[in-house]
């Protein structure tokens, strides 16, 4: 696949909204992902950790923040979801890392993870196919108008986007790589 024949950038087609930054201390934009962030499956020996985030400058009408976490480039015809954590109160703009990972308890009360694509609440690292180009790891925050997204836990990460589409008032985001 080309860099011309790639799929756009998760959330490329959604209204546009106003940008903040993000930071972190485990991804970079455009750098490879460490094997922190990298699946323990399909091949891969990683430790499956989400990455320490840090964000500021968003709307002061903020209510919550939700973060993804998507692959557009995986071999699905819809991408590959790695994470979606919503609800996240908008006075916190930290999580540490590993925080969203499986059996961590780092979140604050009241988060609502979503089961990832792999089948797994929580974070899932990067595993792309062999011999693939480096797939692009869209690290999202939402900015959000309401204190709690209408989203059950058992929800597909696509009802999470359908609510975002509406909701999100601001974005910021990294996309790390990984693959060949």
């Amino acid at each position: 696949m080309t860099d011309s024949n790639r799929p756009p950038l998760t959330f490329a087609f959604f209204p546009g909204v106003a940008t903040f930054e993000v930071t972190s201390d485990d991804i970079a934009e455009g750098a490879t992902l460490a094997n922190a962030q990298v699946a323990n499956f399909m091949g891969y020996s990683g430790e499956n950790h989400s990455p320490q985030l840090s964000w500021r400058g968003f709307p002061a009408e903020t209510k919550s923040f939700a973060i993804t976490v998507h692959d557009p480039d995986a071999p699905t015809g819809s991408g590959f979801w790695h994470w979606v954590a919503l609800n996240i109160p908008a006075n916190v703009t930290d999580l540490a890392a590993g925080a969203g990972s499986e059996g961590a308890d780092d979140l604050p009360d009241g988060v609502v993870q979503l089961r990832n694509d792999a089948g797994t609440v929580g974070y899932v690292g990067a595993a792309p196919p062999a011999g693939d180009v480096a797939h692009r790891y869209v690290h999202t925050i939402h900015a959000v108008d309401v204190e709690r997204l209408d989203v059950g836990a058992d929800a597909a990460p696509a009802i999470a986007g359908f609510n975002l589409r509406f909701h999100a008032i601001a974005r910021a985001q990294i996309v790390p790589v990984f693959g060949s």
